[in-house]
């Protein structure tokens, strides 16, 4: 009998094949790993642009808005101006009792139909890196009212407000300007409003981001 050879691989090829089946499962799974490292990233961030641009849509809606319309005070002592602000606490650490902006704005959709002004009084807050929008369920609100706050912006460094002045197109930071100086012009001080609102968003993410809102007189 003749013997015939059995063909097949030896060891070392064996090994050989394995250590390449290794080497490019270990690739595969690296680059699948970054992809979907990739793909988080890419989605936190539209997640955080979509956050951004609705907060801006809603800030643009407040002050495009805004009505030269009054407010009785909580307490009931006087009246607050249709736009009210103050430069004070604008960090991360900022105290949560200080609004920096309170106003007055028109536009209220009613859906529901029910009986109660189209106006609107609303305020924004920077709560511990968090910018937060306040609104009151009656215009003249008094100490017992409770606003209803919704967090639209997280991650800021800082926030700034900033109010054209109508005759010299100069920039104040807080509003009204000047004071009252006598009864007779009491009215029309409450009643003032700004040219143009400058907002300067300081971002972890994407840095100072500024927009302008005209006001329409």
């Amino acid at each position: 009998m003749i013997g015939r050879r059995v063909g097949g691989f030896t060891l070392i090829e064996l090994l050989v094949a394995l250590f390449i089946a290794a080497i490019m499962f270990a690739i595969g799974y690296g680059a699948i790993n970054q992809a979907l490292r990739s793909r988080g990233s890419i989605r936190r961030d539209q997640r955080n642009l979509l956050q951004l641009e609705s907060a801006m849509n809603i800030m643009e809606q407040d002050f495009v808005q805004l009505a030269p319309r009054p407010v009785r005070s909580p307490n009931g002592s006087g009246y607050l101006p249709c736009l009210q602000a103050s430069p004070a606490s604008t960090s991360e650490t900022s105290d949560t009792s200080a609004p920096l902006v309170v106003l007055t704005r028109g536009g209220w959709s009613n859906p529901a139909g029910l009986q109660r002004t189209e106006l609107e009084r609303v305020g924004y807050v920077l709560d511990g890196g968090t910018l937060v929008r306040e609104h009151w369920t009656v215009l003249d609100a008094t100490l017992s009212s409770v606003p209803i706050k919704r967090n639209l912006l997280k991650h800021l460094r800082g926030l700034t407000f900033q109010y054209m002045l109508p005759m010299t197109r100069a920039w104040v930071d807080t509003w009204p300007p000047g004071a009252v100086s006598s009864e007779a012009i009491a009215d029309s001080y409450y009643r003032q409003r700004p040219m143009a609102v400058k907002i300067t968003l300081d971002t972890k993410q994407w840095g100072k981001i500024v927009r302008i809102f005209e006001i329409g007189q």
